[in-house]
């Protein structure tokens, strides 16, 4: 091969992202997955090494012969900066090249107002005063965005209608910034480093103030043609209540926070939640029965009070799936606030592995300050 230095070349970014989607594999075992020599996945990998951007692992048992030597992405040195933007606040951090989280700040904001991606702005370099080596900037927000390289927001909760936030935060930072939906922000991160690493198919569920969904298929994020796909708390599944869209009976209008909270000031919440439960279990059958996934992963504020839902969650949501799909994994998942955030930051961290659709030049930036 030639020259390997410079911008990622495709036989390092097939290496990086085999190993930050599968996990930890051996070097034979790389060049089978990716139809690579031995001798040029050698050669990727030894740069790989030295560069500090990969590390030699244990050994895995052998049927025979010597063991298997595996590798692995390291945390150093590479950075990103991942923002969740709410209504009234926005929550910061920092994260390796592996995952790990170094750092978490939140601020208060408002984000109806004129200045609010200043202050963001803020936020990130507050964030990134140590001088750690930053690959680039993640937001993910409530909403609708045209593509992550572009970040043309369309978001009600926040009060936005075409807000170019990917074009002044990239001018306030002067680094690659990333924009996308929360939810879709979440299953990339879940794709790289959670229960979705190794899964090719896979939908993301969130439950909270509203309902989210994010679609994997083949190993990567649906989009849709206009960013909108995942539009799942909007699904008509009832006559009423009114929703915050307009429409009579989204399905977040009946199971989101703020419809709980009323019904249980006139209604046993036990009765309330396995109501709840019931419903969300017969609406993730539908997507489950149309995008035949190989698991469900379940994330969100709410899943702090699954036991609340489960009874009438495990009730409906088997029987109203077709016969070949009913043993698929429902997976919920332990919830923290910074979730979100970290979502945001697997966006730049996954530009370089090849599992974010939509990024355009900032994705080819985010390669060139890996190497």
């Amino acid at each position: 091969m030639g020259d390997l230095s410079g911008i990622l070349t495709p036989p390092r970014t097939m290496v990086l992202a085999a190993l930050g989607q599968v996990g930890p594999l051996s070097r034979t075992e790389l060049a089978r997955r990716l139809s690579l020599s031995p001798a040029t996945v050698t050669q990727v990998t030894r740069r790989l090494i030295d560069e500090g951007l990969v590390e030699e692992l244990e050994r895995t048992p052998s049927r025979g012969g010597r063991p298997a030597q595996l590798l692995g992405l390291t945390g150093a040195p590479a950075r990103a900066i991942g923002v969740q933007i709410a209504l009234d606040r926005a929550v910061g951090v920092e994260v390796r090249l592996d995952g790990a989280l170094l750092q978490e700040r939140e601020i208060p904001l408002d984000a109806t107002a004129p200045d609010c991606l200043d202050t963001v702005a803020a936020l990130v370099a507050a964030l990134a005063s140590r001088g750690s080596r930053l690959l680039g900037v993640g937001v993910c927000v409530p909403g609708v965005v045209d593509r992550p390289g572009s970040g043309v927001v369309d978001s009600p909760p926040l009060t936005w209608t075409s807000m170019p936030a990917g074009a002044r935060l990239r001018a306030a930072l002067d680094l690659p910034v990333l924009v996308e939906n929360d939810v879709n922000a979440l299953a990339v991160a879940e794709r790289l480093y959670g229960r979705g690493r190794g899964r090719d198919d896979f939908i993301v569920v969130t439950i909270g103030r509203g309902v989210g969904l994010a679609i994997v298929a083949g190993g990567a994020l649906l989009r849709g043609a206009t960013g909108g796909a995942g539009e799942f708390g909007h699904t008509p599944v009832a006559e009423g209540p009114r929703c915050t869209c307009g429409n009579l009976g989204c399905l977040e209008a009946v199971v989101g926070a703020a419809s709980l909270r009323a019904r249980t000031l006139r209604m046993e919440p036990a009765t309330v939640y396995a109501e709840a439960g019931a419903v969300l279990g017969r609406a993730i059958a539908g997507l489950v029965n149309i995008l035949d996934p190989a698991a469900v992963l379940v994330l969100g504020e709410a899943t702090r009070q699954w036991d609340r839902w489960r009874p009438g969650f495990d009730a409906s949501f088997p029987a109203h799936l077709t016969r070949p799909t009913r043993h698929i994994p429902v997976e919920v998942g332990a919830w923290e606030d910074s979730r979100w955030a970290q979502g945001a930051a697997a966006l730049v961290l996954g530009a370089p592995l090849g599992v974010v659709p939509g990024i355009g030049d900032q994705g080819e930036l985010v390669q060139a300050l890996l190497t």
